[in-house]
């Protein structure tokens, strides 16, 4: 059943993860990146406050300062470099090359931690790079949202990384909602000097605009977090990471519904490719190696040979 439980938070934290692309760039239509943002994280932590008031939160302000860390990355590198990204490439591009942040865990594994992976892992790497290049039709498209995208995907790789060694020491529900808190204000005090800040309401589209910050604040934010970082801390993050290739699939796909962006062959294909990437990244040694490895060198070295660093 807890399996099964994870299992279903990992699809659902990808289907929202996906949604969240195209929903962003409507959002983008009545605000900037920065206010858009900022409104959604600093509600959603505000309306989480209630309801992790009697839960257990950190005492050291070493402790504080980690969930700032992750709050500067997932909340507000990672989503600000998505919506820069956005004003200029579509939000199917925007989620290929954001969802290369599986690729970018396992290097900042190795050069942070240490950690040593195999060959058909980093090959999973240059295939998944290899990805990037075909979604962009071979061709390097200098715009600027090309390296907001990319840009996000490592802050995304670094978060994760961070996130699965530090989070096990705090509640799930106090770490969502004080990232997001961090990540809120840090994007509000930026924004004025990266961006003409702007949020218009607009009567004949209200509604619309409503619901679009509704998703941002309930679902890409509170539902998304708190499922996902759940995964993270109660299942192996290399596995959990496995399915990060149905990010782009989903923002590909509801994109072309909700916008009306075209499907490009070489689009899929590169969703394809760095699909593939990630899954030879995350793949697990088979269990005769692992017990083989264990025998010939004591569960302390397998333990440095782990993928999920």
């Amino acid at each position: 059943m807890r399996n099964l439980r994870i299992m279903l938070l990992t699809v659902f934290a990808m289907l929202v993860s996906g949604l969240n692309f195209p929903v962003g760039k409507m959002a983008l239509a009545f605000g900037s990146p920065f206010v858009l943002l900022a409104i959604r994280f600093i509600a959603a932590g505000l309306l989480m406050l209630p309801f992790i008031a009697k839960r257990p939160h950190p005492r050291r302000a070493a402790d504080w300062l980690k969930i700032a860390v992750i709050g500067l990355l997932q909340s507000a590198l990672v989503m600000a470099g998505i919506y820069l990204s956005m004003k200029t490439i579509s939000s199917g591009s925007s989620s290929i090359l954001s969802s290369t942040n599986p690729i970018w865990f396992i290097i900042f594994s190795f050069l942070l931690y240490r950690v040593r992976y195999r060959a058909v892992q980093w090959a999973g790497v240059l295939i998944g790079f290899a990805g990037v290049a075909v979604a962009q039709g071979f061709t390097v498209q200098l715009e600027s949202g090309f390296w907001y995208a990319i840009g996000a995907g490592m802050a995304w790789g670094l978060a994760t990384l961070l996130t699965s060694r530090w989070g096990k020491a705090y509640d799930t529900w106090v770490m969502a909602a004080y990232q997001m808190l961090i990540g809120g204000v840090l994007l509000l005090a930026v924004g004025p000097l990266l961006e003409q800040p702007h949020f218009t309401w607009d009567p004949d589209h209200l509604g619309k605009e409503l619901f679009v910050l509704g998703w941002m604040i309930l679902m890409s934010s509170i539902a998304q977090f708190v499922a996902w970082y759940y995964v993270l801390m109660n299942s192996d993050p290399g596995k959990a990471n496995v399915y990060l290739f149905l990010i782009p699939l989903f923002g590909l796909c509801s994109g072309w519904l909700l916008l009306g962006e075209p499907l490009h062959a070489y689009v899929l294909a590169g969703a394809v490719c760095t699909g593939i990437g990630i899954f030879l990244v995350n793949k697990p040694r088979p269990a005769k190696a692992v017990q083989a490895a264990v025998e010939g060198s004591g569960a302390g070295a397998e333990k440095r040979q782990c993928p999920a660093g």
